[in-house]
């Protein structure tokens, strides 16, 4: 049997999900045979497995940093909330029904821990190492007897945990000491030390503290992890949405459902991006409607508080109007579901030629295009679907030329006037059509043309777990490990 590393931290938005990503490169390039696990996540953002299944977008990434291919193993439970306490869950990538929070807590949690245990003890048999994160605190008072994510995990995969707090937040001393208290003298045993996550100035500073912590708990302090600006994918939504306008006015319309807003981190670091919620600030040169966990629900929201009227008399006024995913079926003449909100037909938007019917099999998969909208016509491109709905258009957005490799011809997405929708999920994450994308809508406002930086993720992993292992005790770990 391998080993396994457990990441938990104070809090949510602790460190956890990026702190195991550098820990699956560094172990990686160690030339350990090591793989990513989270029992149970809670993530609107998700991408698909090479199963054909749907997993969270973060174990997605760590499974890159392990140079693995994503896996339904890496996260078994997935929950994706649909509002009113209601959660449709996923489990080992594939939906098996919606159900409240408080249902899901008293009758589903154990058969699905049992089942994804078993997979956790499949993956501790054929590798060297399984890093392993928590969710959320391990020490929440209310929901500890229903935990399946943190120290059960640990306990049941033998697992050392290091417990990450974030000390840009503040508090972060005392987050660790209460979070020590309020576990079982059994769970502290498991602690093996702690990691200070986005710290700006001088780590001796915090020596103090740091003794405290080992005298009072006999764990010492494994690392201080500096303040890092990456462009690694956030985990969820609890990440501050960034406002900025930059020389194009790109406003994104924060949906009550919104999901895989990773799909903009290009236009925020080539452009400046805008979330908006009120109808009173839509006044973008770009207005996008992002994807949605309940597509028809948002539309309606959008409609009831304004923000739709808000659009279209943008619109009319020369803005370039783009949807993706549940946002081009929103901006379409019709949606019928009577799948996800169970509405029936629903009038759109109407700014694409394009009608919508939501069947009950999920579509889950990687594509590569072809780009038949005009400035950037012929352009081959790439990303992924994650969808329920089938839309039909006569003027599509693109032609899907690969479905996971295998050769197809799609027609996908509609185009309107000053306006078009894709089901292509990671469609800005083309480097070249964001240039093209943004140039066009530059010259049209008399602005120089721009070269949009490219990166690639591989890079990004590779920088941000060289700053971590500077600043961890990595041979320390090994020995905990018995590595």
């Amino acid at each position: 049997m391998g080993k396994a590393l457990m990441i938990q931290g104070t809090s949510s938005g602790a460190g956890k999900s990026l702190l195991v990503t550098a820990l699956c490169r560094i172990f990686s390039n160690l030339g350990y045979e090591v793989v990513p696990f989270k029992s149970q996540n809670m993530s609107l953002n998700s991408a698909p497995s090479i199963e054909g299944g749907e997993i969270s977008r973060a174990q997605y990434l760590q499974a890159i940093a392990c140079r693995k291919k994503p896996s339904v193993k890496f996260n078994p439970i997935l929950l994706k909330p649909e509002g009113n306490m209601t959660s449709q869950v996923v489990f080992m990538g594939k939906p098996i029904g919606s159900v409240s929070a408080k249902d899901y807590m008293l009758s589903r949690k154990e058969e699905l821990f049992r089942k994804a245990m078993k997979v956790l003890d499949g993956l501790k048999e054929k590798h060297d190492l399984v890093l392993i994160e928590g969710a959320g605190s391990p020490v929440e008072i209310n929901l500890k007897d229903y935990d399946i994510a943190n120290m059960r995990v640990a306990k049941h995969a033998g697992a050392k945990v290091i417990l990450v707090t974030d000390i840009d937040r503040g508090g972060s001393f005392a987050s660790i000491v209460g979070t020590m208290e309020l576990l079982s003298e059994e769970e502290r045993e498991l602690v093996t030390g702690f990691v200070f996550n986005k710290f700006r100035g001088d780590a001796s500073l915090l020596k103090p503290g740091f003794d405290y912590l080992e005298k009072r708990y006999g764990k010492p302090t494994l690392g201080v992890i500096p303040y890092v600006e990456h462009r690694l994918p956030e985990e969820d939504s609890l990440a501050e949405f960034p406002k900025v306008r930059g020389e194009l006015h790109i406003q994104i319309i924060k949906l009550p459902h919104i999901s895989n807003f990773t799909d903009f981190e290009p236009l925020h670091w080539a452009n400046g991006v805008d979330y908006v919620t009120r109808a009173e600030e839509i006044e973008g040169d770009v207005i996008i409607i992002p994807g949605s966990k309940n597509t028809v629900e948002d539309l309606l929201w959008m409609r009831e508080n304004g923000i739709e009227d808000a659009i279209l008399d943008a619109h009319r006024e020369g803005a370039f109007v783009v949807g993706i995913c549940g946002g081009f079926q929103m901006l379409g003449e019709e949606i019928v579901d009577e799948v996800e909100s169970k509405r029936g037909r629903v009038k759109g938007i109407g700014l694409l030629p394009a009608k919508t019917v939501f069947m009950r099999e999920k579509r889950t998969n990687h594509l590569k295009a072809r780009v038949l909208w005009g400035p950037a016509e012929g352009m081959s491109v790439e990303g992924y679907e994650i969808r329920m709905g089938r839309s039909v258009s006569e003027r599509p957005f693109s032609v899907i030329t690969s479905v996971n490799g295998e050769k197809t011809f799609e027609p996908e997405g509609a185009i309107g006037e000053r306006a078009f929708g894709t089901y292509l999920h990671g469609i800005f994450h083309n480097f070249a059509f964001t240039e093209r994308f943004l140039n066009f809508l530059r010259a049209e406002k008399g602005l120089e043309q721009v070269s949009v930086k490219r990166w690639s993720i591989e890079e990004e992993i590779e920088k941000f777990a060289r700053i971590v292992e500077e600043n961890l005790d990595v041979d320390r770990i090994l020995g905990e490990l018995g590595l």
